[in-house]
């Protein structure tokens, strides 16, 4: 079963979310000179992800998405589709994540969880008065009661910017053909996957440009951190 926008769109709004961190799992061949990457080969296509290396602005997307870089080498000798309904993660769960077009986030992510702030509660102090959380007053001088503290007073800010930035639209993957000898790389955006799933395996089809057959797939898996 595939998350779809509308699942998606609901599982993203949901309060404060863990950073999620993909980690080459034991078994993945991880790069020596790249300790968050791993690779893979078949039929002259080989793959290099990264699951720790978005460094752009928001610097917090690892809260609200999964951004997962790729690198793809044609070392073939036949021309490789590359669409974003190639790339899927596969959970634990045997739930499968599907890469979200970073054109359509806007569509999928609306503006960020609104945080609720309120003043620090009153606390009742041993010198007989009560007194906030901030702005307390140095011990030993008596009662203290703030007459405009409003235990109810509420305010509401943004707590995150829409998606997807700029850095966002110019880091990603892009869609086309990669003509055999050519190489390219880019970020994928899956769901935020904390707390969801512990492993996940990157799964890449391999489809021929000219043909549309589909010749190989690719899988490295990754623990989620």
């Amino acid at each position: 079963m595939r998350a779809w926008p509308s699942v998606v769109a609901a599982m993203l709004f949901v309060g404060c979310i863990p950073r999620t961190q993909l980690q080459p799992r034991a078994d993945a061949q991880a790069l020596a000179q790249e300790p968050n990457a791993a690779v893979t080969e078949q039929a002259g296509i080989k793959l290099v992800a990264d699951g720790a290396a978005w460094k752009g602005h928001p610097g917090n997307l690892d809260r609200r998405l999964t951004p997962v870089e790729v690198r793809l080498e044609n070392l073939g000798n036949r021309p490789l589709r590359i669409r974003y309904e190639q790339f899927d993660l596969m959970g634990g769960s045997r739930f499968q994540y599907a890469a979200l077009p970073p054109s359509s986030l806007k569509d999928v992510v609306a503006p960020g969880p609104r945080c609720v702030l309120s003043p620090a509660p009153l606390h009742w102090h041993h010198t007989g008065g009560w007194r906030r959380g901030l702005g307390w007053r140095p011990w030993g001088l008596g009662p203290f009661y703030d007459p405009f503290y409003d235990p109810y007073y509420t305010r509401t800010v943004p707590c995150d910017e829409p998606l997807p930035t700029q850095d966002m639209l110019k880091q990603a993957l892009p869609e086309g053909t990669l003509a055999p000898g050519g190489s390219i790389s880019g970020f994928l955006y899956f769901q935020g996957l904390a707390e969801r799933e512990s492993q996940v395996t990157l799964q890449t089809r391999l489809v021929d440009a000219q043909t549309g057959e589909t010749f190989g797939e690719l899988d490295i898996p990754f623990v989620v951190r």
